[in-house]
């Protein structure tokens, strides 16, 4: 069975901006609030995320189309997708919501063409690969690791591994960060569970190169307490690493405009014959949840 993820987001280019300290923070010092600005793409109500297109957060994020999470979906007030609004955006150094939506027009906040949902001028190069479930085999991709050392997904095999997707620069705690967050947490705790063989690797690879550079990725690395023996941060060539995220849904493409990005999250389980075991959507995952996985995987026969 083949899937068509054509991808409307992801750019290599000035995915994030940087923690820059901006917005206004609350009394107590333990919040930011930024005003947004922007055009509801998407309204996720199954996942209690909005999806908006929005200008430029000054010191804080680039223009760009983001799912930004909902306490509740009465805070939209009745704000539809199309609609241009503005809402408030609390970052703390987990969590991140959104309240306060002001519908502003019905119109786009520009008058240039928007790009949609499975645009099929946006489509990458390889809408045609395989979908990937469990059980099936991941092809062999070749990438750089944080090291400049080139790696490939079959000098895993005979271990179980987890990787996902992320950008070095991505601000919102809730996404890249807390993902990050979640590996090491895992890694921890399987070195902590008795009788855990070592016969485990992750890998975070980043869909940025020519920001994340090895030098970048190593940076990283240290921010979330990576052990380079069990944990390699990578990345590689459009090539590459477009059909392995595209095997799993994750959407990006090549040469799209910042302000259409879009970001998703995916984490793989592949156990030692390099076949999927578990693929974790999203962001909701725990540490346990995945310490158990990898477990699974490490008991499957070759």
């Amino acid at each position: 069975m083949k899937s068509r993820y054509l991808s409307f987001g992801f750019s290599l280019v000035a995915f994030c901006a940087a923690w820059l300290g901006a917005g206004c923070r609350d009394k107590k010092g333990t919040e930011e609030v930024h005003d947004v600005r922007g055009v509801i793409r998407e309204i996720r109500a199954s996942d209690k995320e909005v999806v908006v297109r929005h200008e430029e957060i000054p010191g804080y994020m680039a223009a760009m189309t983001m799912p930004f999470p909902l306490e509740s979906m009465d805070v939209l007030g009745g704000a539809k997708a199309g609609d241009l609004v503005k809402f408030r955006l609390h970052v703390t150094a987990t969590n991140s919501r959104s309240d306060g939506f002001v519908v502003l027009s019905n119109a786009p906040a520009t008058a240039s063409p928007a790009v949609v949902l499975n645009d099929t001028n946006a489509v990458s190069l390889y809408i045609d690969v395989p979908e990937l479930k469990r059980g099936d085999l991941v092809p062999d991709y070749v990438f750089t690791n944080q090291f400049a050392q080139p790696f490939r997904l079959r000098d895993y095999r005979g271990k179980v591994l987890v990787f996902n997707f992320i950008f070095t620069r991505c601000p919102l705690p809730d996404f890249c960060p807390r993902a990050s967050t979640g590996l090491a947490d895992t890694i921890a705790l399987l070195k902590s569970r008795p009788g855990v063989p070592p016969d485990w690797r992750f890998l975070s690879l980043s869909f940025d190169p020519l920001t994340d550079t090895p030098e970048v990725l190593r940076a990283y690395g240290a921010r979330f307490g990576c052990d380079p023996k069990v944990w390699t941060i990578g990345t590689g060539a459009y090539e590459q690493l477009q059909p392995l995220g595209s095997h799993f849904g994750l959407y990006f493409a090549r040469n799209v405009t910042p302000d259409n990005q879009n970001h998703n999250l995916r984490t793989v389980v592949v156990d030692a014959a390099g076949r999927v075991t578990d693929i974790l959507v999203g962001k909701e995952w725990t540490a346990e949840m995945l310490a158990d996985a990898v477990t699974k995987a490490l008991e499957s026969k070759p």
